[in-house]
């Protein structure tokens, strides 16, 4: 069962938004390599706004993802892809469907 996520905002400097999509889509497979990851999503909320969530059972699997390939990548591209930093919300789960 899930328990904590992240919700992560970013925001594409004009003209990038076509390498931030590419750079999300790529983003898929390194977290496939995460096995405390139970479930992530990037999504597309407007022309330049994106966000990614994902899930984990605890806190531990949390903190790994955060320390993971994917914080990495985005963390070094942050400043010629993102009009402003990353913003990462820690979130608390209620409730979840998951496809078994």
């Amino acid at each position: 069962m899930v328990t904590v996520g992240l919700w992560v905002l970013l925001e594409a400097k004009p003209g990038r938004e076509a390498d931030v999509e590419a750079f999300l889509e790529s983003g898929r497979s390194l977290v496939e390599d995460e096995p405390d990851t139970t479930a992530w999503f990037a999504v597309k909320l407007g022309p330049s706004a994106f966000a990614v969530f994902d899930v984990f059972t605890d806190d531990s699997g949390r903190q790994a993802h955060l320390s993971g390939k994917v914080a990495e990548a985005l963390m070094a591209r942050a400043d010629e892809l993102f009009a402003k930093p990353p913003e990462i919300k820690h979130v608390d789960v209620i409730a979840a469907k998951l496809a078994s």
